[in-house]
């Protein structure tokens, strides 16, 4: 036998165990599992068995699936008489079958078909989804309590008839721990609470549960208080007669204020108003009564109230209570009557005059009578001996609401007569102000032109005339009599300019301005910029900076157009904003610079002021010694900054080694602006002179007492208690009279003689030339060198070696 998976094996298990109870059934073929519950979405595996027969075997089986036959490559055979298929379910497919067949057509088969054939009954649905935007209320019922908790959520759509979803809703009391719930298939449902637990800590929440599995909503966690919805509350409404622009409200709580501590809002209108008008929460508080104020005296309005738990911002508003109407007290007019009038000619010299009356807008109650007075002009005064005549007024009830019109007077005129006629309108309580309508001597039979008029229209119905509409009219449109004035808003900026102007008043306009064209000039170069008729100001842009322009604005009406006064500006050389970014550029600059002094303080001094050896702290100390010394005149070709100085004294045929000093010969040396001090140049300078003195002991203290003295000695041959030969010995001489320290390569020589615990040593054993001392280039030999080999041709002695002496000069 093959490999058994652990289905197919249970299965078989199952099957050996229940042979017996199997054993009077006649079909050959078992399917497993039955009745499945399949989730959407996933694999579904069954298996086919083969029982109580030998005529067929796992190769002769295969599916079907909706009469679909499934490919082999779904197929697994467990063993020879068990074969499973693996279906994957991608779609509801509830309600429908997998049949298990057998291909092989024995006799015994064909006989028997019934028996090789087996289906499972498909069921396929989702798993439920989290309960969403969970919310419950507590509704007040007519006996004013809470009984239950009401609670709603967002229903799960993916559902299939097949594997229904079922809701719990469940309700915990924190403290108790006491849970009540209910089941549901709908999404909302309702849980008992009796009594209702107010002010103490409730926990809700909705368990969703299928065959595939179950899913929780989030936990609603209040005080029980801040999920009721009470009814509203009860209102009266009073008016006051010495009150005539307020109601006084009073309202009863619809809860008992230690259950439930209650907010309250309040709206009203009246017939006129375009809405409700909200009087705002803070005005109001938990109090039971508000006046409303500011009201229309003798005016009809609607009140309304509602209420919530003051400590719940979230919480639910009761519903508005009943519309209230009440009327306001009655007050004395406020407006004045609309008054005009109508002519009628009849051919004559007379005119009939009609003067019509219409209700104040604000009348403050019902109006009873209207007084009129007839005023005729003489010599510019109005004759005030005319009185007043009152006119009644005969309304029902039913058509004060109505705009009313009243007939006043008809007054018979002649075209040269003018007269004032006065009218107030009269309630219960007192008069209104006075409206005044003048007759001119002679009414107009035409129009001017360039006039602007203003044309009324009023509908006039059978017993009232409506709310007129007014527009304004030209007979005749000209070009302004003159153009708008031009000005600066603010000052110019580098590129920009607004530009500002009038109105022209309407006396001046002579028609409807269509437009504004606004011209600028720089040079000979004129632009212009059109502007709406409703606007005022324009902002040019792009403009040149540092230039003078000319701006003007030009108005026009369908007749015509009119320039008005010219205005001239300057814009700026620079822009906003670029000399304070340059002064902070600038600024920085410095700033950067300074700190880079201070961070590198010593390598600028070094750099800007090197440290150069000052001359004139140096003099020439003259010492020398048993030979005269000769000093030769410098030449171009020798090395700048140093003097050479060649000894002339004869040669010696030795030194003993244990004399105890040298006889030195001193001698004076004067300079014509021949420095040895660093900086100068030898071969530029004249030659210093050598003078031999026996006397000049004196002159050599006065030296040496304000100088130092730095001198080396290059000898060829001239050696310690040893006998110098027959070649003539060269030295070179070489000082420095300078209170400076000494160049590092005059003090490095190791060819120079010092001088150290008062001993004179002399120069090792071994030729040295000048070329060698101060190094000239391969195959040059320095001029100083050269006279000394003149020197020796001419037979004068050559020189002989100094020794160094520091310090300044010692008499021997």
């Amino acid at each position: 036998m093959g490999d058994v998976s652990a289905l197919p094996l249970c299965a078989l298990l199952f099957l050996a165990c229940g042979i017996h109870a199997y054993s009077n059934f006649q079909s050959h073929l078992l399917t497993l599992p039955q009745n499945p519950v399949i989730e959407i979405g996933t694999n579904f595996t069954a298996t086919c068995l083969i029982s109580n027969t030998v005529e067929v075997t796992a190769d002769d089986l295969y599916w079907k699936l909706s009469n679909v036959t499934i490919p082999r490559d779904q197929y697994r055979k467990v063993n020879s008489t068990a074969l499973s298929v693996t279906v994957p379910i991608t779609k509801d497919i509830s309600e429908e079958w997998l049949f298990c067949y057998c291909r092989k057509k024995s006799s015994y088969v064909v006989l028997n078909e019934g028996k090789f054939i087996h289906g499972i009954s498909l069921r396929t649905g989702y798993r439920p989804e989290k309960p969403e935007n969970l919310s419950c209320i507590s509704f007040q019922k007519e006996d004013k309590s809470f009984p239950s908790l009401q609670c709603s959520w967002g229903t799960t759509r993916r559902q299939t008839p097949t594997v229904p979803v079922h809701f719990t809703l469940k309700v915990m009391q924190v403290l108790s721990n006491q849970t009540s719930s209910t089941t549901t298939k709908d999404h909302w449902a309702e849980v008992k609470l009796s009594p209702y637990p107010f002010h103490m800590e409730l926990e809700v929440w909705v368990e969703a549960v299928n065959q595939l599995g179950a899913a929780e909503s989030v936990h609603l966690r209040k005080e029980a208080q801040h999920f009721v919805k009470t009814n509203p509350p009860e209102v009266t409404v009073t008016s006051e007669k010495s009150f005539p622009t307020s109601l006084l409200l009073n309202w009863t709580p619809p809860v008992n204020q230690v259950c439930v501590k209650l907010t309250y809002q309040i709206r009203f209108c009246s017939p006129k108003s375009p809405g409700w008008s909200h009087v705002p929460l803070p005005d109001i508080n938990d109090q039971t009564n508000f006046r409303l104020q500011g009201l229309r005296a003798y005016t009809p309005y609607t009140v309304q109230v509602r209420c919530r738990d003051v400590e719940n911002l979230h919480g639910y508003w009761s519903d508005w209570s009943q519309n209230i109407t009440t009327t306001t007290p009655e007050d004395k007019p406020s407006s004045t009557p609309d008054l005009w009038r109508t002519v009628v000619y009849n051919g004559t010299s007379e005119r009939l005059v009609q003067i019509i009356c219409k209700d104040p807008e604000f009348p403050n109650g019902r109006i009873t009578r209207f007084d009129v007075k007839v005023e005729k002009q003489r010599d510019r005064a109005w004759n005030q001996s005319g009185g007043w005549k009152s006119v009644l007024v005969n309304r029902s009830e039913a058509e004060e609401g109505e705009t009313s019109l009243t007939l006043l007077e008809q007054i018979s005129l002649s075209n040269l007569e003018s007269v004032k006629v006065s009218v107030v309108a009269v309630n219960s309580l007192g008069r209104s102000p006075e409206a005044s309508l003048i007759l001119p001597v002679k009414l107009p039979g035409r129009l001017d032109p360039f006039v602007c008029y203003t044309v009324s229209v009023y509908p006039v119905f059978s017993r009232a005339i409506g709310k007129p509409v007014q527009m304004l009219a030209y007979v005749e449109q000209g070009a302004p009599l003159r153009g708008p004035t031009l000005k600066l808003n603010g000052k110019p900026g580098h590129n920009e300019a607004e530009l500002v102007w009038e109105e022209i008043p309407l006396r001046d306009r002579r028609g409807f301005i269509t437009n504004y064209t606004v011209f600028y000039k720089l040079g000979e170069e004129i632009r212009e910029v059109p502007v709406p008729a409703n606007s005022t100001s324009l902002k040019l842009e792009s403009l040149m900076g540092d230039s003078q322009y000319e701006a003007w604005v030009q108005a026009s009406t369908a007749a015509g157009s009119t320039n008005g006064s010219h205005h001239s500006f300057i814009t700026m050389k620079y822009a906003a904003g670029t000399i304070e970014a340059i002064s902070l550029g600038a600024g920085l600059v410095i700033l950067l610079v300074f700190l880079l002094g201070i961070y590198k303080r010593e390598f600028l001094v070094k750099r800007l002021w090197p440290r150069v050896p000052d001359g004139r702290q140096s003099s020439i100390g003259t010492w020398s010694p048993d030979c005269s010394m000769k000093a030769e005149p410098p030449k171009e070709s020798c090395v700048s900054g140093i003097s050479v100085l060649v000894s002339m004294c004869e040669s010696q045929s030795g030194f003993e080694e244990d004399k105890a000093s040298l006889s030195l010969r001193k001698d004076k040396y004067t300079s014509e602006e021949h420095s040895s001090g660093i900086g100068g140049s030898s071969c530029m300078s004249s030659p210093r002179q050598s003078v031999s003195d026996s006397d000049e002991g004196a002159d050599m203290a006065d030296t040496t007492a304000s100088t130092v003295q730095y001198s080396s000695v290059v000898a060829s041959s001239a050696y310690k208690g040893q006998t110098p030969g027959s070649q003539p010995q060269h030295s070179v001489f070489s000082r420095s009279e300078s209170t400076q320290p000494l160049l590092d390569s005059e003090e490095t020589v190791d060819m120079f003689v010092q001088e150290a615990s008062g001993r004179f040593e002399r120069l090792a054993p071994q030729d040295i030339t000048c070329s060698e001392v101060f190094g000239p280039p391969d195959g040059e030999q320095l001029d100083c060198c050269q006279e000394a080999d003149e020197l020796q041709a001419d037979g004068r002695t050559a020189p002989s070696s100094y020794m160094p002496q520091l310090g300044g000069y010692k008499p021997q």
